[in-house]
């Protein structure tokens, strides 16, 4: 990258967080600066795999950027649904915020491009060491760590283009590096069916070539044949390759990597880690010398807005009332790690009524009136509630060390009977659905959660459709399913997303800037 590239990168980087605090409506925006990258040696595990971990690490190391995974990632896979709600006080976060909620999202909102800028900057790092593999003389390697090495690589870079072809349908297809970086702006959007193409072949080389497992106490959160499989799954899902799907979700049940033993209210806190559960997960730690640097601002973003002890976030990411009223069976259990539930401030007639952390903390009290001091919002995400213990140790409530779930087994158990259902095997759907619903009752009373019995392939569908919204619930994936089961639109205006147009908001906008800068070759989605 030479200099003058360097500071015109540098310069857009500037406008564009000027627009940001100009805009943003919430003083802890300000706390979103990118964070400090690992070296060699640290992340996200120890060197000593190869010769081109310098190179690789880059690339996992972009899984942490606050334009990868942290605001815009949440606004745009969750808060779009009927899952979830963007939260906190209506002003925190201004219209940027409030588009993602409630439709349309505009060309010009500039979270939008940052959304865009993080995922080609992974693809750029993915790039960088695919290169520096097939073209550094300096480096001596076997070929089989350099196809191990490049197939870490392609998976990163198919993840990434895996988001931007569900994001925004027509993207840049970049797989190279260019001697001129400004030429980027002229490469011109393939289709969704060209990138898809794209992103199946990196899989299967990653597939191919990556290890069945790494010793996860050296390197967690390694890519793996699994998580390649994993991936390529869903995939062929969201294209309705229903027999590649469940070709891709079978290889990674039975290769004997995963298993559904931790339980459900252990997956999501610091002690449910690189679980058994685990297939993709992205690493971060902190401590107290270290606070932030070496983590992802992902927590903190849907952390309990409040005070004192309670003061551990935005408060964005809100699971909606449609969730808490329409998704569960009775006693599921599934909800309670999923709702952090306030106690109640005697409204309506209620008793007051404690509520416990996963922790066993009393929750404070919550109160539709703000002037009471009360907390703003009755329940939050309790996916990402931190151990108090580990705020303690760390002297932060940030929640910067933590890791984030992106694919669960159970979520490849449920595309693997989705698949089956739709490919008229009901019985290996049945048994699947099974796995799920019986890791969920565990330890519930007798009728919880019963076993699922019917093979009628619409029935079954539907009840599919049930299971992986409550099992993934606020997990990122329910828009996407939405779409790709054609129901978007019935399904979030009935919720009151009465803006949502099938015809347009299925993807984002093309940024502006972006069209921009590539004066006139990108060309705008429709609708928009």
């Amino acid at each position: 990258m030479n200099t003058s590239y360097k500071l015109a990168r540098l310069l857009t980087l500037l406008i564009l967080c000027s627009t940001l605090l100009a805009t943003a409506g919430c003083k802890k925006f300000l706390d979103t600066e990118r964070q400090g990258a690992y070296g060699p040696e640290d992340y996200p595990f120890p060197g000593g795999s190869g010769p081109y971990d310098q190179f690789i690490f880059g690339a996992y190391n972009e899984l942490r950027a606050y334009n990868l995974h942290s605001q815009f990632f949440i606004l745009a896979t969750s808060v779009r649904s009927d899952d979830a709600e963007k939260g906190s006080s209506t002003g925190d976060g201004g219209a940027n915020a409030l588009e993602f909620d409630n439709f349309p999202v505009t060309p010009g909102n500039p979270w939008v491009n940052s959304l865009w800028l993080g995922h080609y900057s992974l693809i750029n790092a993915c790039n960088t060491t695919i290169k520096e593999v097939n073209t550094n003389q300096l480096i001596t390697a076997s070929d089989e760590i350099k196809k191990q090495t490049i197939a870490e690589a392609r998976f990163l870079r198919a993840y990434g283009y895996f988001n931007l072809v569900r994001f925004f349908g027509r993207v840049p297809l970049i797989d190279t590096l260019f001697s001129d970086p400004a030429a980027q702006n002229n490469v011109p959007q393939s289709n969704p069916a060209t990138l898809y193409q794209f992103i199946e072949n990196d899989l299967l080389y990653a597939v191919a070539n990556l290890p069945l497992k790494w010793d996860q106490k050296t390197f967690p959160g390694r890519v793996s044949q699994g998580t390649a499989n994993a991936l390529l799954a869903k995939v062929y899902l969201t294209q309705q390759k229903w027999s590649q799907a469940m070709g891709a979700a079978n290889a990674v049940i039975t290769s004997g990597q995963y298993n559904l033993s931790t339980p459900y209210e252990r997956i999501f806190g610091e002690e449910g880690e690189n679980s058994p559960e685990s297939v993709f997960e992205v690493q971060a730690t902190a401590s107290a010398n270290i606070p932030t640097a070496n983590g992802v601002q992902y927590a903190q973003i849907m952390g309990v807005r409040g005070e004192g002890n309670w003061n551990l976030g935005w408060g964005w990411n809100t699971p909606s009332p449609n969730l808490d009223t329409a998704a569960y069976e009775p006693n599921d259990p599934r909800k309670a790690r999923t709702f952090l539930y306030l106690s109640r401030n005697g409204m309506n007639g209620e008793t007051d009524t404690l509520f416990r952390t996963v922790y066993g903390e009393t929750t404070p009290f919550w109160s539709r009136n703000p002037a009471s001091g009360a907390l703003p919002n009755k329940y939050y995400n309790h996916k990402v509630y931190t151990s108090p213990q580990r705020r303690a140790s760390v002297g932060s409530n940030s929640g910067y060390w933590m890791n984030i779930r992106l694919i669960r087994y159970a979520d490849v158990v449920l595309m693997y009977a989705e698949a089956a259902n739709e490919m008229g095997n009901s019985s290996e759907a049945l048994a699947k659905l099974e796995w799920v619903r019986a890791r969920a009752r565990l330890g519930t009373s007798p009728g919880t959660l019963p076993t699922i019995t019917t093979t009628d392939q619409i029935q079954l569908r539907n009840l599919i459709r049930r299971e992986r919204r409550v099992e993934l619930a606020m997990e990122h994936d329910r828009f996407f399913d939405l779409v790709r089961w054609g129901i978007a639109q019935q399904t979030l205006q009935a919720v009151g997303k009465t803006n949502f147009n099938q015809n347009r908001d299925v993807f984002l906008p093309i940024p502006q800037i972006q069209i921009d800068l590539g004066r006139g070759v990108l060309t705008q989605n429709p609708g928009y």
